[in-house]
């Protein structure tokens, strides 16, 4: 498996992250990509991309598979647990590798799946994928952390980039890692052009090392502007999180995704730099100061 994975199948491939990965795959052109989606998608993709329509049975995803050397799983929460049925098409299909929805903060990390059971089933297909490791089929598992770049400009991560204002969780000098888009889409491409090096192995990556007050300190610089604060507590966050899932809001995860990067949690390693074993040099990715994160979304 020395040479480039070059065929690729990528199922997601509409979502947030999905299309990240796309236009790092396109931009690369080193691949043939086949995106899959449900029939009643209406996603549109690049024109040097295949598309297929399908039902995602296992029948179906097994015949579109042969050919592939690897393939990509973008799929969100509602999607978490039929990965093991594409696990098990792209076995008997003949594919690789296979890389599954990870992408966001670690389902390696108790602390985490703790906030956000969901991650568990990731975890699960984690696990499902080491046992098939023996038939054949290869995996690669990345770990991003949340976006920097999108949260900012989305306003995710709560600063308003319009009305120059910020909630800051606790004292806000906690220190994480976040991905920006750019190197999400690259870390995908870098783990296809190694597959050698990447063989059944979880990453971690990272554009970003910072903290709330530091995000804060560059908006203000970048803007010329003193922003308004508020500022609000980890454990009370998380308990109207969990309390709105309990109901079957699932707004409530948005605080609880937030949490995993800026929350005060015990256990939870939200650096990957301090925390983890950093696959930037393996991957080719370099760090960025938050100031020059701030300053390509202001601009």
């Amino acid at each position: 498996m020395a040479s480039i994975l070059k065929n690729i199948a990528i199922i997601g491939g509409g979502g947030n992250i999905g299309k990240i990965v796309l236009d790092a795959l396109v931009s690369s052109e080193q691949f043939n990509i086949t995106a899959i989606q449900r029939k009643e998608s209406e996603a549109t993709f690049h024109p040097s991309i295949k598309l297929i329509k399908s039902d995602l049975s296992g029948e179906s995803l097994e015949e579109i598979f042969k050919g592939q050397d690897a393939v990509i799983s973008t799929v969100g929460a509602t999607g978490f647990a039929e990965q093991q049925k594409f696990v098990d098409a792209a076995l008997r299909a003949g594919v690789k590798r296979f890389i599954p929805s990870e992408l966001s903060t670690s389902s390696e990390d108790d602390a985490v799946i703790g906030l956000l059971p969901l991650f568990g089933v990731k975890k699960n297909i984690i696990d499902y994928l080491k046992s098939k490791e023996s038939e054949g089929l290869s995996w690669t598992g990345i770990a991003t952390s949340g976006l920097l770049d999108w949260s900012l400009t989305t306003g995710f991560l709560e600063y308003d980039l319009q009305k120059h204002t910020a909630v800051i969780w606790d004292s806000g000098d906690k220190r994480f890692t976040a991905i920006n888009e750019k190197a999400l889409g690259q870390s995908v491409v870098s783990v296809l052009q190694r597959p050698q090096e990447t063989t059944n192995k979880y990453l971690y990556v990272a554009s970003v090392e910072t903290s709330q007050n530091e995000i804060l300190t560059a908006l203000e610089k970048e803007t010329r502007a003193k922003w308004s604060v508020t500022h609000v507590k980890t454990e009370e966050v998380v308990s109207e999180g969990q309390k709105q899932l309990s109901v079957g809001d699932f707004t409530g995860a948005f605080s609880l995704v937030r949490a995993m990067m800026v929350g005060s949690i015990p256990g939870l390693r939200a650096n990957y730099i301090k925390d983890t074993e950093l696959a930037n040099d393996l991957l080719g990715l370099k760090l960025e100061t938050v100031e020059e994160t701030v300053k390509r979304v202001l601009s």
